[in-house]
């Protein structure tokens, strides 16, 4: 039976193709996705190398296994403690770390030759020690508080060596299998996640170290100074969290100069952001000890001056600044005044908990603002004209 089906031929600009990364040879796909066409390139095969996401870290957690195996029995270690010196603990960090970094680079590196990885390959050498040590401290604090949730939940639980080997397999195996995919699904919003997460815990930690000494009956910069419990702890978090911000920021404006033409504007809220991040590192880099007291008030006020410069300056230097972000930013500004005016003639709140919430409150703004960059980036500001035109297939 004869019948006619209905198609339409769509006709798409060269420059939007290009942007988006499809030639004119590649084999597109259309689907109907909420209400909306999704127009795609069809991927081909993934390559070998990401066939082996299972394989590789089970291999390597098995060869680590047999290394500490061998290491046990050398050192006449029987039985093995969960935790504690020559334990499963402490030889799966070293072991989950060091092979979990080795992966991270081999895999990262393969990422940034991959075209269809667009992330990557707009990260710059320069960048990418930081990116790599942010993803190994993060792996290191998650296998020590692992372990040491279970010391609480086993104190002094020991197992025989080959037990001992089959837990150290299967931890390192899921710290090796993070860090490949991490390395594989890296993108500007992970690094937001990972500066968030550096900060945190870093922070938390800090705090919960010194909370025999009272800290908070002090202040917040009291828990890098010489009087605190591990200072270093508190103030590697600032400088190492201030890099991440400078990569993150690197990162979104070279990306961003691809879609908007660089003006001044660009150029000025590039500037003041790098100058915050540096500030903001500087308060970890001068503690707030007897020797750089007026050097770390200093770089506290400047870092004060930078975020009220950039909450009043985003309605001129941000692209594309939406009216919901921009009363947000001034609603930021102003319950940051209340709580300084609160603090400095009323008392309240206290100074420790004035600093939380002050930090809180701008951190949470600059996240925002990195959010909305991402947008702009991901976003196409000039609207491109597609045209339709109706034809008819006969079918039979």
């Amino acid at each position: 039976m004869a019948g006619q089906e209905q198609q339409v031929r769509v006709s798409i600009p060269v420059s939007a193709l290009k942007r988006a990364g499809i030639d004119r040879d590649d084999q597109l796909q259309l689907k109907v996705r909420n209400e909306a066409l999704v127009l795609e390139k069809i991927k081909p095969r993934q390559p070998q190398w990401q066939q082996y996401l299972i394989i590789w870290p089970l291999l390597v957690a098995i060869l680590s296994g047999l290394a500490s195996y061998g290491y046990w029995w050398f050192q006449k270690v029987r039985p093995v403690p969960l935790t504690g010196a020559q334990s499963i603990g402490s030889l799966t960090i070293v072991a989950g770390v060091v092979t979990g970094a080795v992966l991270f680079v081999g895999f990262f590196l393969k990422t940034r030759n991959d075209p269809e990885n667009r992330f990557s390959r707009h990260i710059y050498w320069r960048n990418f020690p930081v990116i790599t040590i942010a993803f190994i401290m993060i792996l290191a604090f998650a296998l020590v508080g692992a372990f040491w949730v279970l010391e609480l939940l086993f104190p002094d639980v020991i197992f025989d060596r080959f037990t001992s080997m089959l837990l150290l397999v299967l931890f390192t195996y899921f710290a090796d299998a993070f860090m490949i995919s991490a390395a594989l699904t890296i993108n500007a919003r992970s690094l937001s996640t990972i500066l968030t997460v550096v900060i945190v815990s870093g922070c938390v930690i800090s705090m919960a170290a010194n909370g025999q000494r009272r800290w908070w009956q002090h202040n917040l910069s009291f828990l890098g100074t010489h009087a605190a419990e591990n200072a270093w702890q508190f103030n590697l978090t600032l400088i190492f969290s201030a890099l991440l911000m400078v990569v993150l920021i690197d990162y979104l404006f070279v990306s961003l100069s691809r879609i908007y033409p660089r003006t001044w504007r660009t150029s000025t809220l590039r500037i003041l952001l790098t100058l915050t991040a540096v500030d903001f590192g500087a308060v970890g880099l001068f503690p707030n000890n007897l020797t750089f007291h007026w050097l770390h008030d200093l770089v506290a006020g400047g870092l004060v001056t930078l975020l009220v410069l950039l909450i009043v300056g985003v309605r001129w230097l941000l692209p594309a600044v939406t009216k919901d972000f921009l009363w947000l930013s001034y609603g930021v500004g102003v319950v940051l005044l209340l709580l300084n005016f609160g603090f400095r003639w009323f008392g309240y709140p206290s100074l420790t908990a004035f600093e939380i919430q002050a930090f809180a409150i701008s951190f949470g703004w600059l996240l925002m603002l990195f959010s909305r960059l991402q947008a702009l980036v991901n976003e196409d500001p000039e609207l491109l004209t597609i045209k339709l035109e109706q034809e008819s297939t006969a079918g039979q």
